[in-house]
């Protein structure tokens, strides 16, 4: 029962590597990360490093993560419903809003459920990315400040927005409208690193309004049978945004979610998703946990509801690996 505890708490490890190894073992696990990224823990017991963790969640400020050299646009997709694609978005922006980072959350599915998690206001008339889509509010209207962190930022979903496809079908430009609208003098006055988009699980305009305005695309993929069906055609929908409204785009991150260390299921999964996607696969992965589940009810991210829960750590480890391999690209953008 405590090997069922302790391995892949808050990331997938080697079979062969235990979670009670050593601070200075498991920073050796990282040593051949391409990006440099190393998991932070000072005590040489997971308790310990949880325990470390959770206080930096509750009392932010202690540690802070290099900021990006300009402001990244991540689109975060997956047509596939249920693989934790909201859940990611959310929790992931309270990961680098908590270390530091300003960051935009963009809701762009009708259902609303980002801005719940988010503790923001999405009745009908609020202002939010229907209004924003349409061209009749500006980013910085819209925007709402999470109540529990000020960098950590909202353009709520409105059941609005659930008849905005049929209406932008007939506009011009129509598969760049959000692209105009958060155009870098909108949000340069709030000093925002990362901008998180959540959209639909679909493919339809506003999924690709999505990615003609990022730059990055983040795939969440669930650690269960059929993970990679559907992610295919998502992948041909990305090279046709490429090949004709936004050549930049690519996939930069895929996470793996809903991770069980008890099931040989789990690890065929991840290897099978790495062998396809290579280094662009977070070291860090999100396990199967009760809290994550329940604490958008609550309207809050799992870093607010249980900062000290397995879920809550996996996102801080997920948070401080994109930050760092942020840090990387830009060091060799430099040097370049």
């Amino acid at each position: 029962m405590s090997g069922e505890s302790t391995n892949h708490v808050s990331r997938e490890t080697p079979r062969t590597v235990s979670r009670e190894t050593s601070a200075g073992t498991r920073g050796s696990e990282g040593a051949g990360d391409p990006y440099g990224y190393s998991p932070i823990t000072t005590d040489d017991t997971p308790i310990g490093a949880a325990a470390q963790r959770a206080s930096e969640v509750l009392h932010p400020g202690g540690a802070s993560l290099p900021k990006p050299a300009r402001r990244r646009v991540l689109t975060i997709a997956n047509q596939k419903g249920g693989v934790g694609k909201t859940t990611t978005a959310v929790n992931l922006a309270a990961a680098l809003a908590l270390q530091g980072l300003s960051v935009l959350v963009v809701d762009l599915d009708p259902q609303g459920n980002a801005s719940t998690a988010l503790g923001a206001d999405h009745t009908s008339g609020t202002p939010s990315s229907y209004e924003l889509l349409l061209g009749e509010i500006t980013a910085t209207e819209a925007i709402q400040r999470n109540p529990k962190n000020p960098r950590l930022m909202c353009i709520p979903a409105t059941i609005d927005l659930a008849g905005a496809e049929i209406e932008l079908v007939s506009m011009v430009a129509r598969e760049g409208r959000l692209k105009t609208a958060l155009a870098d003098s909108a949000l340069d006055g709030l000093g925002i690193d990362f901008v998180l988009i959540d959209c639909p699980p679909s493919l339809g305009l506003l999924t690709v309004n999505a990615m003609v305005a990022a730059s990055e695309v983040l795939i969440p993929i669930q650690c269960e049978y059929y993970a990679l069906e559907g992610v295919g055609q998502l992948l041909r929908n990305i090279e046709l945004v490429q090949a004709h409204l936004n050549p930049a785009l690519h996939v930069s991150t895929v996470i793996l979610t809903m991770y069980d260390g008890r099931t040989k299921l789990a690890d065929q999964v991840a290897d099978e998703v790495r062998g396809h996607f290579g280094s662009a696969v977070l070291k860090s992965v999100i396990p199967r946990s009760v809290k994550v589940s329940e604490a958008p009810g609550y309207g809050m991210t799992v870093l607010d509801y249980d900062p000290g829960s397995r879920g809550a750590m996996s996102y801080l480890d997920a948070g401080r690996e994109m930050a760092a391999r942020a840090a990387a690209n830009d060091g060799r953008k430099g040097e370049a």
